[in-house]
């Protein structure tokens, strides 16, 4: 087992339209507005960037993203990551009766020294981490969707 390997997985029920939610999501340059633990985004190219997350724990991880995919269609959005984190992440918002299910997915390797040096006694922190980063990302989309109007870009 490389137990530097993650994968995630986050169902997240929204009470918004799944072309809401997309809207917001397909903004990364906004996620710092609404998600706390994204720092920074500063685009680099047309389909490229630089992240800088940090939770609880205390450290930041960088990463330079690039998108592989914008579907609006199917409402699916996915970035490759190379930098502390290197992988891929997903997201897929689909309707659920009158609102959406947005899935999260994230198959990554950490680079990043120190947590690989930590890889087994650091993991449940890690992973705890992960967890603390996602709720607050769930409330903060909740939130941010609550102010949107409907028809705005966002």
């Amino acid at each position: 087992m490389d137990w530097s390997h993650y994968r995630f997985r986050s169902t997240w029920l929204l009470d918004a339209a799944p072309d809401a939610v997309y809207r917001v999501l397909e903004r990364p340059d906004s996620y710092p507005q609404w998600w706390p633990q994204i720092r920074e985004v500063r685009q680099t190219g047309e389909t490229t960037g630089v992240l800088r997350f940090r939770s609880v724990l205390p450290y930041d991880l960088v990463v330079t993203a690039r998108s592989t995919r914008q579907d609006p269609e199917r409402r699916i959005l996915e970035v490759a990551m190379t930098g502390d984190l290197e992988g891929w992440v997903r997201w897929t918002a689909t309707p659920d009766g009158p609102g959406t299910r947005l899935l999260f997915e994230q198959d990554v390797v950490v680079r990043k020294p120190l947590m690989r040096l930590l890889a087994v006694p650091g993991r449940p922190f890690f992973v705890a981490n992960h967890a603390l980063m996602m709720r607050t990302g769930r409330t903060g989309l909740l939130a941010r969707l609550a102010t949107a109007d409907p028809g705005d870009a966002v």
